[in-house]
């Protein structure tokens, strides 16, 4: 039986108790607390080679004292001491309710968890995660062909290298955004992107900017373009330098000019007549064609070709030739441009041109309502003469009676002597008109 305590010393503890109460302090020492707790932070995110501030702060500070460990639990400050041998670390701020650090040039290796520690009983712990951005490190389109041909589909690569996260690219061209194919593939802890833009090209895209354009957190405003290099058949239109409005009459001069643009410059022009030799007396010269007397055998098609590397392209001009009294306006002469696909139509070239057919086919419409109204007339006016005549001729129907009687007679001679119309009463012969 145990004797009473003595003074001074103090009671043991029953047996096993003992190893027990030594667990449960030793772990109340190292169990960090969570949210709640006095001790407050927040968690930093830094591009890479920027300056990351770390800052642990005391919400109802007791003069404990504060500590900033790394992510390998080394001791980055204690209170205003830094015992960490790395002069990147600087103190920003200390004093009893916060304690603030700046980490410069950051890099990837700078990544972790960062622990704030305050010696209070029992102590508190809290940790910050500083997340490290990395901007692409290279930016590149890659075009598959430098010089493209008007209709061709080019293939366009846009490479956005070493970055994390992983970079989102977007095309645009000029001011329109397109729709690429991009893949991703990861090194390590950077990400490579490449976005693939597959793109038909037309004469009005020559000189005309494709953007590669980054979408990053780290970086703003990243891209890097190329200008597009487009060859396309030669854009031929003739113009009339004289007269140079109203009639082409007989016995006066014509002047045509045919101009052409294309890529690259159209380098042969020619001048010919569509389904005719050319008249002797038209003299060519360069890209002008000069008809100093014109007559009627000069009415045609004449046709200005022009070529380069890519195509040929070719625009007409119809003349008719009018007689020196005419006033009216042309009902054949103008420009037509016959372009060798659809696309080679331009509008703008063709504007005076055609307002010279729509008034020509204006004529020709009233001309064609005339002659048809015309024949409808003369037509109407032939039936009525026939039917008269037909009338006139043809005065009714009529029955006779020369064979009353016949019906009753046992045979046919019989019928033909009773019959009124017989010889026995030939004399009484008579016609009635219904």
């Amino acid at each position: 039986m145990a004797g009473p305590a003595q003074p001074g010393r103090p009671a043991a503890a029953p047996p096993g108790l003992l190893p027990l109460l030594l667990l449960l302090l030793s772990a109340a020492a190292i169990i960090p607390r969570g949210d709640g707790q006095n001790l407050v932070t927040e968690d930093v995110t830094v591009v890479e080679g920027d300056v990351a501030t770390i800052s642990c702060r005391v919400k109802n500070s007791d003069d404990s004292v504060i500590q900033l460990l790394n992510p390998n639990r080394q001791t980055i400050y204690f209170r205003d001491f830094r015992p960490l041998k790395d002069s990147r670390f600087q103190l920003v701020n200390f004093s009893n309710s916060e304690l603030r650090v700046s980490l410069t040039n950051v890099s990837i290796s700078d990544e972790g968890r960062y622990f704030c520690q305050l010696y209070t009983d029992p102590p508190q712990e809290i940790y910050t995660t500083i997340t490290v951005l990395v901007p692409p490190r290279n930016l590149v389109i890659d075009i598959q062909k430098e010089i493209a041909v008007e209709g061709e589909e080019i293939e366009l690569n846009c490479t956005a290298m070493a970055s994390r996260p992983a970079t989102t690219i977007r095309w645009f061209k000029g001011n329109k955004e397109l729709t690429g194919k991009s893949e991703v593939e990861q090194w390590s802890d950077m990400y490579t992107v490449t976005s693939q833009l597959l793109l038909k090209v037309g004469r009005e895209d020559d000189g005309v900017p494709v953007i590669c354009l980054v979408d990053h957190p780290a970086v703003k405003d990243l891209q890097t373009q190329r200008y597009l290099e487009v060859m396309y058949k030669p854009q031929v239109r003739v113009s009339q330098n004289y007269p140079v409005q109203g009639l082409t009459r007989e016995g006066e001069p014509l002047e045509l000019t045919c101009a052409a643009f294309g890529k690259p410059q159209p380098t042969d022009m020619r001048w010919l007549r569509v389904d005719d030799e050319m008249p002797q007396h038209v003299v060519v010269s360069g890209s002008n064609l000069l008809i100093s007397n014109l007559n009627k055998t000069d009415n045609g098609t004449y046709r200005c070709e022009a070529s380069n590397a890519v195509g040929k392209s070719h625009a007409d001009y119809m003349l008719f030739v009018y007689d020196t009294t005419a006033t009216t306006e042309p009902a054949v002469h103008g420009f037509t441009q016959l372009p060798n696909s659809a696309e080679e139509l331009d509008y703008g070239d063709l504007s005076d041109s055609r307002a010279g057919e729509e008034g020509a086919i204006r004529s020709v419409d009233h001309a064609v309502v005339g002659g048809v109204v015309a024949v409808v007339v003369f037509a109407m006016l032939c039936l009525l003469i026939i039917l008269g005549r037909y009338f006139a001729r043809h005065k009714g129907t009529y029955f006779t009676h020369e064979a009353k009687g016949a019906d009753d007679a046992a045979d046919a001679d019989t019928a033909i002597i009773n019959a009124e119309g017989g010889q026995n009463n030939s004399e009484e012969k008579k016609e009635y008109f219904i």
